[in-house]
């Protein structure tokens, strides 16, 4: 008699998902219409669209930085924001990491120091999340530049300690909105390559919002947004 196959849930399921905002005048903008998205365990997924088409706005959904005006977000089977703010919030930082165009280091913490903060705001202990930090630090290439704060250290070091902090606590999903678009072609070319090793070689799922039709073209799956909605 053969075993039963476990049904494994998808890691994102998104119904009917809108997202309005109300300007000066009572004027509703309608940012998301509609959107139906299922994301599986492990896809590597561009999101590509023309400016204001909703792109960072999705991504900002999909990693819990907003709430939907109305729909479903359904996060490891579970309706994420049916939750108390400061449970997103926890799910968030340990659940989720960021990576965004401009790193958002703070300036007087040196590199190890930033890798650390978001196992420091998870309660980890000091010394645990040291240790956390200088393995993921040296995992991104990184080892011997710890020390150094953000102005010592060249775009694309400061990228990669970007990504470091969003991995320190070993993050299901990776969302990174436009990664390279600060940075030189052979920059962002090496900071996609990682975050792309990283997809593979620890299953973490990669969402990736860029205007790059090059690099969108490199992800097995591609979601285009027009005015809101899904093409």
């Amino acid at each position: 008699m053969g075993l039963k196959r476990r049904h494994v849930a998808p890691l994102i399921q998104v119904s009917g998902l809108q997202k309005m905002f109300t300007k000066k005048g009572g004027l509703k903008i309608h940012a998301l219409t509609g959107i139906d998205l299922t994301v599986q365990r492990g896809e590597r997924i561009a999101i590509v669209g023309a400016s204001g088409a909703g792109k960072t706005t999705l991504l900002h959904i999909l990693g819990t930085l907003d709430r939907p005006s109305q729909g479903e977000v359904l996060y490891q089977g579970e309706d994420v924001f049916s939750r108390p703010d400061r449970m997103v919030a926890a799910l968030r930082n340990r659940e989720i990491g960021f990576v965004f165009q401009f790193h958002h280091l703070l300036p007087e913490f040196n590199a190890l120091e930033n890798t650390m903060m978001p196992a420091l705001i998870q309660g980890v202990d000091k010394k645990k999340a040291r240790v956390q930090a200088e393995e993921v630090l040296t995992e991104v290439g990184l080892k011997d530049r710890m020390r150094h704060k953000p102005g010592e250290l060249s775009g694309g070091e400061q990228q990669r300690v970007a990504v470091a902090r969003a991995l320190v606590l070993h993050p299901t999903l990776l969302l990174a909105d436009e990664p390279t678009g600060n940075l030189d072609t052979e920059t962002g070319e090496r900071v996609i390559q990682l975050i792309f090793s990283l997809n593979q070689e620890k299953e973490i799922t990669l969402i990736v919002v860029t205007h790059n039709e090059a690099l969108a073209r490199r992800f097995p799956r591609r979601i285009s947004l027009v005015d809101g909605r899904m093409a």
